[in-house]
């Protein structure tokens, strides 16, 4: 005769089926959510390099957004759909990968622009991160969008002495995402070019130690930190992320290369946004040289 199983093991067992659920649960959330690789961080690069086509045409952008962190997916989507499309109506080529291989010496030659949009993590190899230093100090043109500046790269240490120029702490939650004024500084630069002084934007908004200001980079836009509520709320404590000088868009001269930060990009409506597309363009057009201009620096 069988023997019956007893409340108490009903009930745990209902119990450990509930737990069950909940887990698997939480991690399809955390896979939806784009944080995968933010708690369970990835160290995989990548060997075997993708096909180039055979006519990119020049100049040419290489779009890359590998994420070995934090994955902003819709951010990523969008802004490689407007990318593609200023490509397009400029004559540029244009290439889009996640593929850190393609960072070498031969296939790095083929492009005039790099753009990280929202790359996050470990995303190359020393190999491939020289080939990057080199390209870049040679004179190619670098565009860094939103993740592109967060603490994921804090391993890569030319990268955030060089392109970054500061170390980020966190940014706003409580809420999340929050409408702040921009308010633009040297208005002669050719990548503000068209772009108002003073401008509204709702964002993610970042903030770091200390402002690259601070290492000799040239800012383009601060935020007024009197617009928004610069604090992050978690877990019934509450941080105070205010900078003083809070800059969200700035350049550096890297040897013979220009580097260009932007902190907007989180999600896909930034992308819509048309201060921020001009922005995106100008800095192309700035970081591959391609108009004459008197402004002289980064």
């Amino acid at each position: 005769m069988a023997r019956r199983r007893g409340p108490v093991f009903r009930i745990f067992r209902g119990l450990l089926l509930l737990a069950l659920l909940l887990v698997v649960s939480s991690l399809v959330y955390i896979w939806q959510l784009g944080a995968w690789n933010l708690v369970f961080p990835s160290t995989q690069h990548d060997t075997v390099a993708p096909a180039l086509p055979a006519e990119l045409g020049s100049p040419a952008v290489l779009v890359f957004s590998k994420t070995n962190s934090f994955r902003h997916k819709e951010g990523i989507a969008a802004g490689a759909s407007y990318l593609e499309k200023i490509s397009l109506q400029r004559g540029w080529g244009y290439f889009h990968t996640e593929n850190g291989a393609v960072f070498n010496t031969q296939d790095l030659a083929r492009f005039q622009a790099i753009v990280f949009l929202n790359a996050s993590g470990d995303m190359l190899n020393a190999a491939q991160e020289q080939a990057f230093q080199q390209w870049l100090q040679g004179g190619g043109g670098w565009l860094g969008i939103h993740s592109a500046g967060d603490d994921s790269h804090l391993g890569w240490r030319w990268y955030i002495d060089e392109l970054i120029g500061a170390r980020f702490t966190a940014h706003i939650l409580g809420p999340q995402f929050q409408r702040a004024t921009v308010v633009l500084e040297n208005q002669g630069h050719p990548a503000l070019r068209g772009i108002p002084d003073i401008w509204q934007h709702e964002e993610e908004w970042y903030s770091w130690a200390s402002s690259p200001r601070a290492a000799g980079f040239t800012i383009l836009a601060t935020l007024d930190e009197d617009s928004y509520t610069p604090v992050q709320k978690f877990l019934g404590n509450e941080r105070d992320l205010s900078m003083g000088d809070h800059p969200v868009v700035w350049t550096n001269c890297v040897d013979a290369g220009r580097s260009l930060y932007m902190a907007m990009g989180h999600r896909a409506d930034a992308f819509a946004q048309p201060q921020v597309q001009r922005l995106i363009e100008n800095s192309l057009v700035w970081l591959m040289a391609l108009e004459n201009s008197d402004y002289e620096g980064c």
